[in-house]
């Protein structure tokens, strides 16, 4: 609960690599949308391949657009592209386990039925 006299703010958060996060609080003197907030933060100028392309931005896990106004509390994620589609890097993971090898009914009792 934030104290009478504190000024609100929203986190910012970036993750430019596995394992790493940018993380700065900005305050909120008045309602910004998502792009002010992401611009007053600072996060655009240490980090210009972000300008360049069109970040995806969530709310808490929730995608937003650059226009939606920001609450006192909220953290602004700011998505980094796929580098890999999952689905084609599924197909890859099983096609190199091998058909007979991957999945959970690979491994049958004799005479049992498949899945049990």
């Amino acid at each position: 609960m934030a104290e009478s006299g504190a000024v609100p703010t929203v986190q910012v958060v970036y993750s430019p690599a596995p394992r790493t996060a940018w993380i700065r609080e900005v305050a909120l003197t008045e309602p910004l949308s998502a792009q002010q907030v992401l611009t007053r933060s600072g996060l655009l100028s240490e980090h210009p391949e972000l300008q360049s392309e069109n970040c995806v931005l969530g709310v808490w896990g929730r995608k937003v657009a650059e226009t939606h106004v920001l609450s006192p509390g909220d953290r602004l994620e700011v998505y980094r592209p796929l580098q890999v589609d999952p689905k084609k890097a599924r197909r890859e993971r099983f096609k190199k386990q091998g058909a007979k090898t991957a999945g959970l009914f690979n491994q049958r009792r004799a005479g049992a039925k498949a899945g049990y």
